[in-house]
């Protein structure tokens, strides 16, 4: 599973980060980094409900 960010839509809310801290960071300039495209195992319920609770769906999975 790999997920991607939508970067003219994300606004930086860091509700991911939250959710997966081991998956998404921010950087100083406040951009969404993904650190894991690929969805390390055992972080795919995160990763998902980090995708569904995206403010502004700026996130997708490729399963």
């Amino acid at each position: 599973m790999r997920v991607k960010v939508d970067p003219l839509v994300c606004e930086a809310n860091a509700v991911c980060v939250g959710i997966a801290e081991d998956v998404f960071d921010l950087t100083d300039d406040d951009e969404l980094v993904i650190l894991h495209e690929e969805v390390p195992a055992g972080q795919e319920d995160k990763v998902r409900h980090a995708v569904r609770s995206c403010p502004k769906a700026a996130l997708s999975l490729e399963e």
